[in-house]
């Protein structure tokens, strides 16, 4: 009779701390550079989408078509951000998906602190380019909606984010994916946009602690900002540990990246 292990893998592979070399490791440095320049194109492109909004619509009440075009804009930067970093970083372009893939070894500790430098310097970098681009106008922060309380808007943030970090897994880390691989940065943009259909308007689904700091930086709004990173690292921790946990095959050597 089979054992538990042939049905699913109950050991996680083997944390990697790393070392403090790999903070002037060539390749490291290269890639940490993909990583702000990804964030960078993903977080003008989605934030910008909103400050173009509420621009046309003279800073209206939200509207169903403000949530559908920040759902595109979100899916279609986010694809692209992750296609051009796929080759040199993995293309992470979120802190939640680097801890997502620390948590499951695919990335040592220091290599994934360097990745999430990058995308915070990043997602800074864009917000004030758009506040300079758009002559000052107000980049908008993240925000609970009007009834929505904390422990709901923390669950949903959780919740959109596991889903995010398990396509990650799934269509990029997996060594089973195939050729589904070849669509990993489109499923991780629509999952992306799909949750933003869902999320907008109750925390305005930032699933990405980086996309949540810049904003914050810019506009100096704080308020509930623990959500934005506290729920996605949780999300995409139990997304890791639950995907190396039952899915993946423990007879190859960790991944360093995707």
């Amino acid at each position: 009779m089979p054992g538990p292990n042939e049905y699913f893998n109950v050991p996680l592979r083997r944390v990697a701390i790393g070392n403090t070399d790999e903070f002037r490791h060539p390749g490291a440095i290269k890639a940490a550079v993909a990583e702000f320049i990804s964030t960078l194109m993903f977080v003008f492109a989605g934030s910008g989408s909103g400050i173009a909004y509420n621009k046309l619509t003279g800073n209206g009440p939200a509207s169903p078509g403000g949530l559908i075009a920040a759902s595109i804009a979100h899916a279609f930067g986010l694809f692209v951000a992750v296609s051009v970093g796929a080759n040199i970083s993995g293309g992470h372009v979120n802190p939640a998906v680097t801890f997502g893939l620390f948590v499951g070894g695919n990335i040592t500790l220091f290599r994934g602190i360097l990745y999430i430098i990058a995308q915070l310097l990043g997602s800074v970098a864009a917000c004030f380019l758009l506040s300079f681009t758009t002559g000052g106008l107000a980049v908008p922060a993240f925000a609970l909606s009007d009834g929505v309380s904390v422990l709901p808007a923390f669950v949903f943030e959780i919740v959109m984010t596991f889903g995010l970090v398990y396509t990650v897994y799934a269509t990029a880390v997996d060594p089973k994916k195939g050729e589904v691989g070849i669509i990993a940065p489109i499923a991780i943009g629509f999952i992306v946009g799909a949750n933003i259909l869902a999320g907008g308007a109750f925390t305005g689904a930032s699933m990405n602690p980086a996309v949540a700091f810049g904003p914050a930086v810019v506009s100096f709004t704080w308020a509930n900002h623990w959500i934005y990173w506290a729920g996605p690292l949780v999300g995409g921790g139990l997304a890791g540990v639950i995907y190396e946990v039952f899915f993946i095959s423990h007879t190859h050597e960790p991944l360093q990246e995707f």
